[in-house]
């Protein structure tokens, strides 16, 4: 009886696979249609939406095979994608390419993820905290801040 329930659940995930093998399937380009980059890391959930990819493309935050790239840039099959977001970057290598955006498990057989870990949570500093109704701070506690945080200016030690 306990191996028909295990059959059952093998047979549900194998229609699942098939349906997300349908649906990148679905989302590939016609033949001899490029996919543009900012539309590629949007397809495959790096940033949440295309804008927000052009975005980072202009800004320089995204590299395919070592160049910065404009958001028109054709990614194929092979090319190493390098995205910076805030302190963590990603770097994929692009295994299926598709122009429709698709569900996170399907996106997730679209690309390798080869990118380090990110950092632990309390390896990054905690942002100053003021008591409620302290006011502004003054340039004194604005500076003490900065070299806490590691930021000081010219006259830091």
């Amino acid at each position: 009886m306990a191996s028909e329930g295990a059959d059952v659940e093998r047979n549900d995930e194998k229609v699942d696979e098939e349906k997300a093998v349908a649906a990148a399937e679905a989302a590939r380009p016609v033949d001899g249609e490029s996919v543009r980059v900012d539309s590629w890391i949007w397809s495959v959930r790096l940033v949440k939406t295309r804008s927000a990819g052009a975005t980072a493309c202009r800004g320089g935050h995204v590299r395919v095979n070592g160049d910065r790239v404009k958001p028109a840039y054709a990614v194929r099959v092979g090319d190493e994608v390098r995205l910076r977001q805030g302190i963590r970057e990603r770097v994929v290598v692009v295994k299926r390419v598709i122009r429709k955006r698709v569900g996170a498990p399907v996106a997730a057989e679209c690309y390798v993820d080869n990118s380090p870990p990110p950092p632990p949570r309390e390896a990054i500093a905690p942002a100053g905290v003021r008591d409620r109704g302290a006011g502004r701070p003054t340039k004194r506690d604005r500076r003490e801040m900065e070299r806490l945080r590691g930021l000081g200016g010219p006259d830091s030690p």
